[in-house]
């Protein structure tokens, strides 16, 4: 919907909500800034990812806090929050549940174990080290917000949101993530190293006694308003028109780039305009604006249009990154 569309009681509605959602995001950020240090940018692109409504993908190395920077954000939005070690054992029934077959005086029956995919967060970590029939077995949740066990429908607790891990050095043992499933992730978030200051203080505010205490700052109500209020906020028709032309942009099959049409394999579907354009609406919230700007754009090129677009194989090396393409392409649109 375009700024244009908004009625003026909306207007006036949306901009109390705003107000009261901005001091309360204010609130989140500070408690997760008491327990994960110096990573404001993956902070900010996992809090746009659920108010977003979507799930996101957390690429980085071992030991850079991201079951930390999880189980932080979930406790700062009031959510309850599991984790599932993701090896190559894993069975579907090891997240989604079972049927067991209870006896009693009234006989034999079947009785539903749920498993711990119901749950308001779930961490799904290292997510590429199960089979691909483990993998596909969050496919529903994540798009529908329900499984299906035995030809039953069993209802995801609401909010339902998948935080999944992913380490970008061990290739082996491990089965690379379906582009179908990929795209079900709202956002690609990449968590690099700290900084000396931010390493530093980690060091000492880590390893002593005293541990700081997090504490909600939201309820698992007040946040699905919220997802409702980024789903009302207006879009300048210049957004709008950037985030058409950037995917499109992207498409071999669509683009006026000779450099797209030469590397890249496959491009983005309208899943991730979509993806950009809730981001963005939650980035502006997140930072004190009624509605998303082009830096939101430009921002948030990479982590919404990355994982959905893949280059041919280049055997020499020399023409770049997909990132540094798409930020490219991010440029000659805003």
């Amino acid at each position: 919907m375009s700024e244009a569309g908004i009625a003026p009681q909306d207007n006036a509605d949306i901009v109390e909500k705003a107000d009261a959602a901005v001091e309360a995001l204010a609130k989140v950020r500070s408690e997760i800034g008491k327990a994960v240090f110096g990573q404001d940018k993956v902070v900010e692109l996992t809090l746009s990812a659920i108010l977003g409504g979507g799930h996101a993908l957390l690429i980085g190395a071992p030991g850079l806090a991201k079951t930390r920077l999880v189980e932080t954000t979930a406790t700062a939005l009031g959510l309850h929050w599991g984790r599932v070690q993701f090896t190559p054992d894993l069975m579907p029934s090891d997240i989604l549940g079972s049927e067991i077959l209870d006896e009693t005086e009234n006989g034999r029956s079947f009785r539903f174990v749920k498993g711990p995919i119901f749950t308001s967060l779930l961490m799904a970590d290292e997510i590429n080290r199960a089979s691909p029939r483990t993998q596909s077995a969050l496919l529903q949740a994540m798009q529908e917000r329900h499984v299906t066990i035995a030809g039953a429908r069993h209802d995801l607790p609401p909010p339902f949101h998948v935080l999944a891990t992913q380490n970008p050095i061990e290739q082996e043992g491990t089965y690379p993530l379906p582009e179908a499933q990929l795209d079900r992730f709202l956002l690609k978030i990449d968590v690099d190293y700290p900084d000396d200051e931010t390493e530093r203080r980690i060091l000492v505010e880590t390893t002593g006694v005293a541990q700081a205490a997090v504490e909600s700052a939201l309820t698992p109500e007040e946040l699905m308003d919220m997802q409702a209020l980024v789903r009302r906020m207006p879009v300048p028709e210049t957004v709008l028109e950037a985030i058409v032309r950037l995917v499109r942009s992207a498409r071999p099959e669509q683009t006026d780039d000779n450099d797209v049409k030469k590397r890249v394999e496959w491009g983005p579907s309208p899943r991730a305009g979509q993806a950009l354009m809730l981001a963005a609406r939650a980035r502006a919230l997140l930072r004190g604006r009624l509605a998303p700007s082009l830096d939101d754009v430009e921002a948030l090129a990479e982590p919404a249009l990355g994982h959905r677009m893949s280059l041919a194989y280049d055997p020499t090396g020399a023409g770049g990154t997909l990132s540094e393409l798409i930020a490219t392409l991010a440029r000659k649109v805003v």
